[in-house]
């Protein structure tokens, strides 16, 4: 758009009249050096006109690459001819990019009626009534405004002007403008719907995909998803890492810019780091895990899925959780952070610092429910020294003896091999319960299209089977591993479990932190600074002294009856294994 003051826009549309050929510019004098082209230059009989120009889209505002596209410049010098015709000279021009003739709160539109209104101007022209409104009410509205201000409208390809017959027109055109403009957006939104259901992407996509035109074999033009190959990898890292929990919104949007991580750029706009929200939208978007959603209803997508299904909902398990908690960025000030927490209410231990008399800082763990008065906890500050030490004693108290783990191993193996035997048959199972939600959602979706299933109670269910279809998803995935692999992965963690204390005591501050959150899912501090600990998966059996007792007495009867039963002493099967099928047991440490 482009909006001046009087004289300098006088001198820009004389040089467009007369590059349009208007003769009565042709033959006025040049502009002085005072003024660009002054109004005491213009004869009082000349007549004074604006020229409003608009295009639907972006697209259309920019194509072939040019900062107008084709239809502005086209329009323009139909006004200019029209202009012409009515020995006009156009002072203003409007011009709305990307501006919708359904609404009538446009930029441009705005400020022509507000400029005609302090403006000796004679004629609004458009190219066409439909570039003013596609809306009856509007066209009434925009054309009493400008007849209020003694303005006239004129069209530059219709024959519309203030006769009968002209105002009839008028009328018929505009109404044809606003049933064009409804019945397109219906058949816009029945497309949309259909390429949605079909799995195709409505608009632009996502950060890490890009639109692809290519053409097939015969010539047509197929519009496509595909993974950029630049941005694909870095938003796949970032559902993987966001999973761990070990970043909040902000530490990954950090980590992503410095990987080099950028919005697309656009005419309008240049390649730059993308903001919070876009990637908080990001993680939350199904899309990710190949799905498209669309009017609240979910469709399988065309496209690559990008993360699979079991990590794309373990970060919204994690992104849930932060919002109950309240995300905060995790500066890591001591490794025991984010790990321990109070004996009393269960809170987590935050850390302070306490300056003394002379300056001596002494760091402090103190109770954050008491902190934040969230809890009614009168736990006192403790000395992180002394905490430190009791979680050193701790290790100290759960690492199997040497002539535990041999023990061990075998009931271990004893258990897992059973378990083996009978995840074939599990899994057959599974595969077919996930047959059926296929088949169930297919019937769900055709019942849609027949009017027998709202749009609301489709969404519903959709949810309920794609939560259904990731579970035995990545059941199926666990029983698939290979035996070897997951054996080994067993006595790994047995390995460390045999060494807990000696290994904690070699690592360095950030390595033990990796080991407190290997090893436990909590360390709780109860009084007098003691620590006990809430081992995780598979630890828990590995500490258990209940499992560690059946071992050496299974060793001492043979081991000849042991893994025939479902519980072989008490094992908990399930702390182990998944549900359904084997699971790898790795650790980070």
């Amino acid at each position: 758009m482009t909006t001046t003051n009087a004289p300098a826009s006088l001198h820009r549309s004389a040089t467009q009249t007369r590059t349009a050929g208007c003769t009565e510019l042709d033959q006025a004098p040049e502009p002085s050096s005072g003024s660009a082209f002054g109004l005491d230059q213009i004869g009082e009989t000349t007549t004074l006109a604006v020229s409003y120009l608009r295009v639907s889209t972006k697209e259309q505002a920019s194509k072939g690459g040019r900062d107008e596209g084709f239809s502005i410049p086209a329009q323009r010098e139909a006004n200019l001819r029209k202009a012409q015709g009515l020995n006009a000279i156009i002072i203003e021009e409007f011009v709305d990019a990307g501006e919708s003739a359904r609404k009538a709160d446009r930029p441009a539109l705005m400020e022509l009626i507000e400029y005609v209104k302090t403006h000796p101007v004679a004629y609004c022209i458009v190219h066409k009534v439909d570039r003013l409104a596609r809306n009856r009410a509007d066209d009434v509205a925009i054309h009493l405004a400008l007849k209020e201000a003694g303005v006239l409208l004129v069209s530059a390809t219709e024959n519309i002007d203030e006769t009968p017959s002209g105002m009839l027109l008028h009328g018929i055109m505009s109404t044809i403008a606003e049933f064009y403009s409804r019945n397109l957006a219906n058949e816009v939104s029945k497309g949309m719907t259909q390429k949605a259901i079909t799995g195709g992407t409505n608009g632009k996509a996502p950060m890490g995909y890009l639109n692809v035109t290519r053409r097939d074999e015969l010539g047509r033009e197929l519009r496509t998803i595909e993974v950029d190959p630049h941005r694909g990898p870095l938003i796949r890292w970032a559902f993987e890492a966001y999973a761990t929990g070990n970043y909040s919104t902000a530490t990954l949007r950090e980590e992503l810019i410095d990987r080099g991580l950028t919005t697309v750029a656009t005419p309008k706009r240049p390649a730059r780091p993308p903001a919070l929200s876009s990637i908080q939208r990001m993680l939350s978007s199904p899309y990710y895990k190949g799905n498209v959603l669309f009017k609240g209803a979910t469709y399988d997508g065309l496209h690559e899925p990008l993360v699979a299904p079991e990590i794309w909902y373990r970060v919204q398990t994690v992104l849930a959780a932060h919002q109950v908690s309240g995300e905060k960025t995790q500066a890591h000030d001591h490794y025991l952070k984010g790990s321990v927490f109070c004996g009393i209410c269960g809170s987590r231990l935050i850390l302070t610092n306490a300056k003394s008399r002379r300056g001596v800082i002494y760091p402090y763990f103190i109770c954050s429910g008491r902190h934040k008065k969230r809890t009614n906890c009168n736990r006192k500050a403790m000395f992180v020294p002394d905490v430190e030490a009791a979680v050193e004693d701790y290790y100290r108290t759960v690492q199997i003896p040497a002539h535990i783990i041999g023990p061990l191993r075998e009931l271990i193996h004893a258990e897992f091999d059973r378990l083996h035997a009978t995840a074939k048959t599990e899994r057959k199972a599974q595969i077919a319960e996930r047959d059926r939600l296929y088949d169930e959602r297919h019937k769900l979706l055709q019942a849609h299209y027949a009017g027998a299933v709202p749009l609301d109670l489709l969404k519903s269910e959709q949810d309920r089977i794609g939560r259904q279809v990731a579970f035995l998803d990545s059941r199926i995935e666990a029983s698939e591993v290979e035996y070897d692999q997951a054996r080994a992965h067993l006595d790994d963690c047995l390995a460390l479990a045999g060494d807990a204390h000696t290994i904690y005591m070699s690592l360095d501050d950030s390595l033990r932190r990796i080991a407190n959150q290997a090893f436990f899912n909590r360390l709780v501090v109860t009084d007098g600074d003691v620590v006990e600990g809430e081992p995780g998966v598979p630890f828990n059996i590995f500490f258990d002294p209940g499992v560690q007792a059946t071992a050496l007495a299974r060793q001492g009867e043979g081991g000849n009856e042991a893994g025939k039963t479902g519980n072989v002493g008490g094992l908990n099967n399930d702390a182990l294994v998944g549900p359904t099928g084997i699971e790898p047991m790795t650790s980070t440490v």
